[in-house]
């Protein structure tokens, strides 16, 4: 080999270790941010990724993803969102509403895309729907309106309930008072006589159900917390123990053998946010991006639970049912 093939030959050998390290340093770097707990409900990560793949984005391949969880801790977010953005992540993509506020407090510079059920406007995440301004953009699903809707469709499986219970989480401020209002507003209206139970753990969920009992509540409906929406299935497995019949936010919970579900389609908002991410990675400015609103509901209901609990599912409802499990 000639001499200066030679120099050329090493000079590539030593530039690809280098171009290599440099294609990795530039990977994006997603800050993942939830108030929930790292066993997050599997199948709205799924569509998380699912929205970022459509753009072209798959984790491991050609961006990296750090997830940091509260455990439905909400105090820890503060320190949680810091960390993110001290670790100079591309994006932040905040799913619930405290963990939105937390990222919206912790910079005014890393983009957010945030999911949440409240409203964006009135609590401050952004200027406007349409403008949102600022570095913070995201998903805004449907869940004002819907612990009525609960309430509602439990009086319709049982039509002579005089007393259901309304489970709600003390420490969730961005969502407690609007839920609260609204099954307030329906006891009048169905001749039903609502009583709250306050549940900040999995241990005060479980006193609940027992509490439930002890009322002789006809039923259960239980609030659109990320408390709650973390745990269907321990959830699903206290109503079918305590057998009390219950309806949740989540589609999990009913597929767990609890009696109903009716909330947003939370899979559809999840992929509405990993698409977002996606063309702010591709170079979009949340500023431009208008707060997308997910209208999407199910109702989900497990006859089967409706047979063991020995309840008859009205005919027009089965029909207006998403899903029936069988």
């Amino acid at each position: 080999m000639r001499r200066r093939e030679f120099i050329i030959f090493l000079s590539g050998a030593v530039a690809s270790p280098l171009a290599a390290r440099a294609q990795r340093l530039v990977t994006p770097v997603i800050g993942f941010l939830s108030a929930r707990e790292a066993s997050e409900a599997p199948q709205l990560l799924t569509a998380f990724r699912q929205g970022l793949k459509e753009l072209g984005f798959v984790e491991s391949q050609n961006i990296a993803i750090e997830y940091r969880f509260a455990g439905n801790q909400n105090d820890q977010l503060p320190a949680l969102a810091a960390d993110l953005v001290q670790r100079q992540v591309t994006v932040i993509v905040a799913v619930t509403t405290p963990a939105a506020l937390a990222a919206k407090a912790a910079t005014t510079t890393v983009p957010i895309v945030f999911q949440t059920g409240a409203d964006p406007v009135q609590i401050g995440l952004v200027a406007s729907l349409n403008r949102p301004g600022g570095n913070v953009t995201g998903v805004s699903n449907l869940s004002i309106g819907l612990a009525t809707k609960r309430i509602e469709l439990m009086r319709q499986v049982m039509p002579d309930a005089k007393l259901i219970a309304v489970l709600v989480n003390p420490r969730d401020s961005a969502i407690i008072a609007s839920e609260m209002d609204d099954a307030r507003a329906v006891q009048a209206q169905l001749g039903v006589r609502i009583h709250f139970l306050q549940a900040s753990t999995i241990g005060d969920i479980d006193a609940a159900f027992a509490k439930v009992v002890e009322l002789r509540a006809s039923a259960l409906a239980i609030g659109s917390y990320p408390l709650f929406i973390s745990r269907p299935d321990e959830i699903a497995s206290l109503a079918t123990r305590y057998g009390v019949p219950a309806i949740h936010p989540l589609r999990a919970f009913a597929a767990a053998g609890g009696l109903m579900s009716y909330g947003s389609d939370f899979a559809d908002t999840y992929k509405l946010a990993g698409a977002y991410v996606g063309r702010i990675l591709k170079g979009e400015k949340p500023e431009n991006l208008p707060v997308q609103q997910s209208t999407k509901v199910e109702l989900i209901i497990n006859l089967k639970t409706a047979k063991v609990l020995r309840l008859t599912i009205p005919e027009p409802l089965l029909g207006r049912a998403d899903e029936v499990i069988e």
